[in-house]
Protein backbone atom coordinates (compact mmCIF):
# COMPACT_ATOMS: atom_id res chain seq x y z
CA UNK A 1 0.00 0.00 0.00
CA UNK A 2 1.65 3.21 -1.17
CA UNK A 3 1.05 6.85 -0.28
CA UNK A 4 -1.29 8.47 -2.77
CA UNK A 5 -0.66 5.81 -5.42
CA UNK A 6 -3.08 4.76 -8.12
CA UNK A 7 -5.68 6.51 -10.18
CA UNK A 8 -7.87 7.49 -7.21
CA UNK A 9 -5.38 10.18 -6.20
CA UNK A 10 -4.29 11.01 -9.75
CA UNK A 11 -7.91 11.75 -10.66
CA UNK A 12 -8.56 13.86 -7.55
CA UNK A 13 -5.43 16.00 -7.77
CA UNK A 14 -6.90 18.88 -9.80
CA UNK A 15 -9.71 19.52 -7.30
CA UNK A 16 -7.91 18.51 -4.09
CA UNK A 17 -7.27 22.07 -2.88
CA UNK A 18 -10.91 23.06 -3.48
CA UNK A 19 -11.94 21.22 -0.30
CA UNK A 20 -11.86 23.80 2.53
CA UNK A 21 -11.52 21.04 5.14
CA UNK A 22 -8.28 19.81 3.58
CA UNK A 23 -6.92 23.36 3.49
CA UNK A 24 -7.94 24.08 7.10
CA UNK A 25 -6.49 20.75 8.24
CA UNK A 26 -3.11 21.48 6.65
CA UNK A 27 -2.99 24.96 8.17
CA UNK A 28 -3.86 23.57 11.61
CA UNK A 29 -1.13 20.93 11.37
CA UNK A 30 1.38 23.55 10.20
CA UNK A 31 0.46 25.74 13.18
CA UNK A 32 0.93 22.76 15.49
CA UNK A 33 4.37 22.09 14.04
CA UNK A 34 5.34 25.75 14.42
CA UNK A 35 4.34 25.62 18.09
CA UNK A 36 6.37 22.51 18.86
CA UNK A 37 9.40 22.70 16.57
CA UNK A 38 11.92 25.59 16.47
CA UNK A 39 11.79 25.99 12.69
CA UNK A 40 14.43 28.05 10.93
CA UNK A 41 15.53 28.89 7.41
CA UNK A 42 18.68 26.89 8.07
CA UNK A 43 16.62 23.66 8.19
CA UNK A 44 15.97 21.32 5.27
CA UNK A 45 12.50 19.79 5.22
CA UNK A 46 10.77 16.80 3.64
CA UNK A 47 7.01 16.31 3.36
CA UNK A 48 6.35 12.66 2.59
CA UNK A 49 3.06 11.79 0.90
CA UNK A 50 2.61 15.48 0.17
CA UNK A 51 -0.26 15.32 -2.33
CA UNK A 52 -0.64 18.87 -3.65
CA UNK A 53 1.71 20.19 -0.96
CA UNK A 54 -0.78 21.97 1.26
CA UNK A 55 1.30 21.35 4.38
CA UNK A 56 4.62 22.07 2.70
CA UNK A 57 3.34 25.38 1.32
CA UNK A 58 2.15 26.38 4.80
CA UNK A 59 5.63 25.66 6.20
CA UNK A 60 7.49 27.22 3.27
CA UNK A 61 8.18 30.61 4.91
CA UNK A 62 9.73 28.97 7.99
CA UNK A 63 12.16 26.44 6.48
CA UNK A 64 14.98 26.48 3.98
CA UNK A 65 14.76 24.00 1.09
CA UNK A 66 11.65 21.77 1.29
CA UNK A 67 11.28 18.59 -0.77
CA UNK A 68 7.64 17.67 -1.41
CA UNK A 69 7.52 13.96 -2.17
CA UNK A 70 4.67 11.77 -3.39
CA UNK A 71 4.10 8.72 -5.58
CA UNK A 72 1.04 10.03 -7.47
CA UNK A 73 1.87 11.46 -10.90
CA UNK A 74 -1.36 13.47 -10.85
CA UNK A 75 -0.61 15.04 -7.49
CA UNK A 76 2.94 15.88 -8.55
CA UNK A 77 1.74 17.49 -11.80
CA UNK A 78 -0.63 19.73 -9.84
CA UNK A 79 2.14 20.44 -7.34
CA UNK A 80 4.59 21.46 -10.06
CA UNK A 81 2.02 23.95 -11.36
CA UNK A 82 1.51 25.37 -7.86
CA UNK A 83 5.23 25.76 -7.24
CA UNK A 84 5.73 27.51 -10.57
CA UNK A 85 2.78 29.84 -9.92
CA UNK A 86 3.96 30.66 -6.40
CA UNK A 87 7.46 31.68 -7.40
CA UNK A 88 8.79 29.96 -4.26
CA UNK A 89 12.44 29.14 -4.83
CA UNK A 90 12.79 26.79 -1.86
CA UNK A 91 10.20 24.18 -2.86
CA UNK A 92 10.78 21.22 -5.14
CA UNK A 93 8.60 18.24 -6.05
CA UNK A 94 10.00 14.71 -6.08
CA UNK A 95 8.54 11.32 -6.98
CA UNK A 96 9.18 8.98 -4.07
CA UNK A 97 7.56 5.80 -2.81
CA UNK A 98 9.48 4.40 0.14
CA UNK A 99 7.65 1.08 -0.20
CA UNK A 100 9.45 0.35 -3.46
CA UNK A 101 12.10 3.02 -4.09
CA UNK A 102 15.60 3.15 -2.58
CA UNK A 103 16.21 5.73 0.12
CA UNK A 104 17.30 9.11 -1.26
CA UNK A 105 20.79 10.27 -0.37
CA UNK A 106 19.56 13.63 1.00
CA UNK A 107 19.07 14.06 4.74
CA UNK A 108 16.52 16.36 6.35
CA UNK A 109 16.24 18.27 9.62
CA UNK A 110 12.43 18.16 9.64
CA UNK A 111 10.33 15.36 8.14
CA UNK A 112 6.55 15.76 8.13
CA UNK A 113 3.60 13.75 6.92
CA UNK A 114 -0.13 14.53 6.85
CA UNK A 115 -2.78 11.80 6.53
CA UNK A 116 -0.33 9.46 4.79
CA UNK A 117 0.60 6.91 7.46
CA UNK A 118 -2.79 5.19 7.46
CA UNK A 119 -2.37 4.38 3.76
CA UNK A 120 0.93 2.50 4.26
CA UNK A 121 0.75 -1.10 5.44
CA UNK A 122 4.11 -1.44 7.22
CA UNK A 123 4.15 1.46 9.66
CA UNK A 124 7.23 0.17 11.48
CA UNK A 125 9.27 0.04 8.27
CA UNK A 126 8.09 3.51 7.27
CA UNK A 127 9.27 4.90 10.61
CA UNK A 128 12.66 3.21 10.17
CA UNK A 129 12.98 4.66 6.66
CA UNK A 130 12.09 8.17 7.82
CA UNK A 131 14.54 7.85 10.71
CA UNK A 132 17.26 6.97 8.20
CA UNK A 133 16.38 10.00 6.06
CA UNK A 134 16.77 12.42 8.96
CA UNK A 135 19.74 14.42 10.11
CA UNK A 136 20.61 14.32 13.80
CA UNK A 137 19.34 16.18 15.66
CA UNK A 138 16.08 16.32 13.75
CA UNK A 139 12.31 16.36 14.12
CA UNK A 140 9.65 13.98 12.83
CA UNK A 141 6.11 15.43 12.62
CA UNK A 142 3.32 13.01 11.77
CA UNK A 143 -0.34 14.02 11.59
CA UNK A 144 -2.98 11.34 11.16
CA UNK A 145 -6.22 9.90 12.48
CA UNK A 146 -6.76 8.57 15.96
CA UNK A 147 -7.99 4.97 16.04
CA UNK A 148 -11.51 4.87 14.58
CA UNK A 149 -14.18 2.30 13.70
CA UNK A 150 -13.60 2.29 9.93
CA UNK A 151 -16.24 4.91 9.19
CA UNK A 152 -13.77 7.49 7.93
CA UNK A 153 -12.97 5.75 4.64
CA UNK A 154 -15.74 3.14 4.63
CA UNK A 155 -15.77 -0.67 4.32
CA UNK A 156 -13.79 -0.83 1.07
CA UNK A 157 -10.69 0.76 2.58
CA UNK A 158 -7.88 -1.69 3.34
CA UNK A 159 -5.49 0.62 5.19
CA UNK A 160 -5.19 1.39 8.89
CA UNK A 161 -8.26 2.55 10.79
CA UNK A 162 -6.28 5.33 12.41
CA UNK A 163 -3.71 4.73 15.14
CA UNK A 164 -3.58 4.15 18.85
CA UNK A 165 -1.26 6.86 20.11
CA UNK A 166 0.58 4.73 22.66
CA UNK A 167 1.16 1.93 20.16
CA UNK A 168 2.46 4.38 17.55
CA UNK A 169 4.74 6.01 20.12
CA UNK A 170 6.24 2.63 21.01
CA UNK A 171 6.75 1.89 17.32
CA UNK A 172 8.51 5.22 16.84
CA UNK A 173 10.75 4.56 19.84
CA UNK A 174 11.70 1.15 18.45
CA UNK A 175 12.67 2.90 15.21
CA UNK A 176 15.09 5.07 17.22
CA UNK A 177 13.04 8.20 17.92
CA UNK A 178 12.93 9.82 21.35
CA UNK A 179 10.84 12.47 23.14
CA UNK A 180 7.67 11.30 21.39
CA UNK A 181 4.72 13.60 22.19
CA UNK A 182 1.17 13.91 20.90
CA UNK A 183 -1.38 16.69 20.64
CA UNK A 184 -4.76 17.02 18.96
CA UNK A 185 -4.59 19.67 16.24
CA UNK A 186 -7.78 19.24 14.20
CA UNK A 187 -11.22 17.62 14.17
CA UNK A 188 -13.18 16.37 11.18
CA UNK A 189 -16.87 15.46 11.09
CA UNK A 190 -18.84 13.10 8.88
CA UNK A 191 -22.45 13.65 10.03
CA UNK A 192 -23.86 11.17 7.49
CA UNK A 193 -21.66 8.32 8.71
CA UNK A 194 -23.59 5.27 10.01
CA UNK A 195 -20.95 4.85 12.73
CA UNK A 196 -18.42 7.22 14.19
CA UNK A 197 -18.96 10.81 13.08
CA UNK A 198 -16.15 12.75 14.82
CA UNK A 199 -12.54 12.12 13.81
CA UNK A 200 -9.71 13.80 15.74
CA UNK A 201 -6.39 14.36 13.98
CA UNK A 202 -3.27 14.04 16.13
CA UNK A 203 0.18 15.51 15.64
CA UNK A 204 3.05 13.31 16.80
CA UNK A 205 6.38 15.08 17.19
CA UNK A 206 9.48 12.97 17.85
CA UNK A 207 13.22 13.65 17.94
CA UNK A 208 16.17 12.03 16.32
CA UNK A 209 19.21 12.83 18.43
CA UNK A 210 22.86 12.38 17.66
CA UNK A 211 24.17 8.91 18.45
CA UNK A 212 25.91 10.04 21.63
CA UNK A 213 22.83 11.76 23.08
CA UNK A 214 20.50 8.95 22.05
CA UNK A 215 22.70 6.43 23.82
CA UNK A 216 22.47 8.33 27.10
CA UNK A 217 18.67 8.65 27.10
CA UNK A 218 17.66 5.30 25.60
Amino acid sequence: MNPHSGNQFDDRAATWDADPVKVARALAVAAGIQERVPLSRQMRGLEYGCGTGLLGFALQPYLGQITLADSSAGMLATLDEKIAASGASNLRAAKLDLVSDPLPVERYDVVCSLMTFHHIEDTAQLLRDLFALMAAPGYLCVADLDAEDGSFHGPEFTGHKGFDRQALAHMAERAGFRDVAFSTVFHMSKPASPGQIEFPVFLMVARKWSVGIAATIA
